[in-house]
């Protein structure tokens, strides 16, 4: 079992930076990935960046350039630095690791809100 709690979020002018952190405990030992999942009202719920225990790390196009993930250590905490932020941004963002045996633990959920 894993537990997952993000903090962090809020709302911000478009152009604004805004950061997400997100604390796993429990078996970390069999995490592969620590991921960021956005929702956005009426919408699926999209992987924005991936963060693996190799060090390697994966963006969403619609993110490139403006977001960056990164972790204190090899497990976590894992930060999602959103820099640049649009309006498109807004969002339920997610925090969720991905174990050995390709199940997720999913975070509580924090909401992004980025005004015009």
């Amino acid at each position: 079992q894993v537990q997952v709690v993000e903090s962090g979020g809020g709302s911000v002018q478009a152009g604004g930076s805004l950061t997400l952190s997100c604390v796993a405990s429990g078996s970390i030992w069999s995490i592969v990935t620590m991921d960021w999942y956005r929702q956005a009202p009426g919408k699926q719920r999209e992987l924005v960046a991936t963060s693996s225990s190799g060090g390697s790390t994966n963006y969403a196009d619609s993110v490139k350039g403006r977001f960056t993930i990164s972790r204190v250590n090899a497990k976590n905490p894992v930060y999602l630095q959103m820099n640049s932020l649009k309006p498109e941004d807004t969002a339920v963002y997610y925090c969720a690791a991905k174990m050995t045996d390709g199940n997720h633990y999913w975070g509580q959920g924090i909401q992004v809100t980025v005004s015009a």
